[in-house]
């Protein structure tokens, strides 16, 4: 597995994505109903009723998966039911709400045969930041259950990636061009990058037989497609498996499940369109194929949401700007070295704040401290949280409009003129190199403002994803657990600049926008408040201490198994996880 590399994109023009549009329509007309259909009328009142509906207080109750309305997709409360003849449903209570999830484990993996039944050839598309994970582990899930599937890895003649794919052990005659692959393949796992699907998704749905499976793990395609007034064809199912975790992170955890059955990454599912009516089956069996300790069902709508507006927040471009803007006032301000203020930033964030959140909770942070550190700690948190908050509110209603979907898909067309370049060149980065050569993991300290300004974040990033609707597994999965076993122990690896340049696109971009703005707010709101002698809020720090996330992570947390992630860092090893002792 490795990180997303720039040649694994595919670009078309503007004037070619419209050709592929028109063609597109055509053949939707030959196989079945068009899949382009622009608002009529009854859209228009169901956008109004959904528009109304969604800025209502939330209510907990069921969303029916199967349904792809409009209406569903932003009405989405604390429960989406969904029905499996092959897996265990299981209810669990997270913060008094109930949900729904599917354990996952390799014992599950003779399941597979009933949930893959009408499967016998699966292409993967892409081999990108996701590619290489899911398509190793499908393929030795597939080989584990003895299951008689074809599996195929779809790209571009000439890429540099067949040979990468040759590597992870799939045979010459596995490779093939990428329609092709679509053409023949029942289930098609669409992991080329978000700006290739905006452009090429007209194509790709042409290319689909009839009753295969369009499986996404993202979200982001039906944005696009809401944005440009188009539908999916009906004759095909739709479906998503979005792993919360960054590809390397996916596989690393399969392959130590093999040793601890169940070890791997949560992911989200959803069924948008079901026609042949078993898209819950091969959804959840491709998520059990690819190590999910558990599965939670979500709406496409509500991932891209949660998930586009995560990485812009703590998981990517939220952190980037709290490192930063600490180590300029650490520096300057405070009179740190060079070397102490990264350790206190980058090293405390992701090594002992990321190792307490991921085995306690985010509360044991400042449960931890001593009661001069406590103060400290909720002073950064008062003057932190409604400054992030202001950035984050602004970034999920970019992400539901639409815009900052767009403002992706503009940026990936400048590409050609405007390059995005690396970020690890400023002094900081260079610094870091070097602290995490002479790393002494038990020296890393535990600075509590840090921690303040990063739980402040997390905390705004979670309030504001539960005022929208979202439930607690998408918010626990999206904004805590992602960052504290899957990429914050790249970043401890390997640095936060290392990890911004090697994600998707989508988030890439969105941190190198969103950062800057956290930053500006932080230095420019938070940090004066404290240097001019703001106190604790005392009604925010008990908001903070009775947070029902707190729960919510704990009922989270006992659903996956004990086991540290292991990363190859520079000088050694880089874990995060554990045991739990929520």
């Amino acid at each position: 597995a490795r990180p997303f590399q720039p040649h694994d994109d595919f670009r078309l023009s503007r004037k070619t994505h419209n050709i592929f549009a028109m063609a597109s329509r055509i053949a939707s007309q030959i196989v079945s109903a068009p899949f382009v259909a622009h608002k009529n009328g009854t859209n228009k009142a169901r956008l109004s009723a959904a528009k109304s509906a969604f800025n209502a207080p939330m209510q907990a109750k069921a969303v029916n998966l199967t349904s792809n309305s409009r209406v569903q997709s932003v009405t989405m409360a604390a429960a989406v039911e969904f029905t499996t003849k092959v897996f265990e449903k299981e209810a669990v209570v997270m913060a008094g709400e109930t949900e729904y999830i599917v354990r996952g484990g390799r014992t599950l993996f003779p399941l597979l045969s009933d949930a893959f039944k009408n499967i016998k050839t699966i292409g993967v598309i892409g081999w990108g930041s996701q590619g290489p994970a899911q398509a190793q582990n499908m393929r030795d899930s597939i080989e584990a259950a003895g299951l008689d599937i074809s599996m195929k890895v779809g790209l571009r003649a000439g890429s540099k990636s067949v040979a990468e794919a040759e590597a992870c052990g799939f045979k010459p005659e596995a490779i093939g061009e990428v329609f092709d692959v679509i053409a023949e393949s029942d289930l098609v796992m669409l992991l080329i990058s978000d700006g290739a699907q905006a452009l090429m998704y007209p194509r790709i749905l042409a290319a689909m037989k009839p009753g295969a499976t369009l499986g996404l793990s993202h979200g982001f395609l039906l944005g696009i497609m809401k944005n440009d007034g188009a539908e999916f064809r009906k004759d095909i199912n739709v479906v998503l498996v979005a792993p919360k975790g960054m590809g390397p992170s996916v596989r690393r955890l399969y392959e130590q499940g093999k040793e601890v059955n169940g070890a791997g990454i949560n992911a989200s599912f959803a069924v948008h369109q079901d026609f042949t009516g078993d898209a819950t089956e091969i959804a959840l069996g491709w998520s059990v194929a690819l190590g999910s300790p558990f599965t939670f069902a979500t709406t496409l709508e509500m991932e891209y949401r949660s998930d586009i507006y995560g990485e812009r927040g703590i998981l990517l471009g939220g952190v980037h700007g709290i490192v930063e803007s600490l180590y300029t006032r650490y520096t300057t301000q405070l009179g740190m070295s060079k070397e102490d203020a990264f350790k206190n930033t980058v090293e405390c964030i992701t090594g002992p704040i990321t190792k307490i959140i991921s085995t306690q909770g985010i509360d044991a942070v400042y449960k931890g401290l001593n009661a001069a550190d406590k103060k400290i700690f909720m002073t950064a948190y008062s003057a932190s949280y409604m400054p992030s908050k202001d950035i984050l509110m602004e970034c999920y209603e970019d992400v539901h409009s639409g815009a900052e979907l767009r403002s992706v898909t503009d940026a990936v067309a400048r590409f050609d003129k405007f390059p995005m370049l690396k970020i690890d060149q400023t002094e900081m980065w260079k610094v870091g190199e070097d602290v995490r050569a002479k790393r002494v993991e038990s020296e890393i300290p535990m600075n509590p403002f840090t921690a303040g300004v990063y739980i402040a974040m997390m905390i705004a990033q979670i309030d504001v994803l539960r005022e929208k609707g979202h439930n607690y597994s998408e918010v626990c999965n999206e904004s805590i657990i992602e960052a504290v076993d899957s990429l914050n122990p790249y970043m401890h690896a390997r640095g936060v600049a290392f990890m911004v340049d090697n994600c998707s696109h989508t988030a890439r971009l969105g941190s190198r926008k969103w950062a800057p703005r956290f930053h500006y707010n932080l230095m420019q709101r938070a940090y004066t408040a404290v240097d001019a002698g703001a106190e604790v809020d005392p009604e925010m720090e008990a908001k903070f201490l009775s947070n029902t996330v707190h729960n919510a992570m704990a009922v989270c947390s006992s659903l996956r198994p004990s086991v540290d992630i292991s990363v190859g860092a520079e000088g050694g090893k880089s874990t995060a996880g554990g045991a739990r002792n929520y």
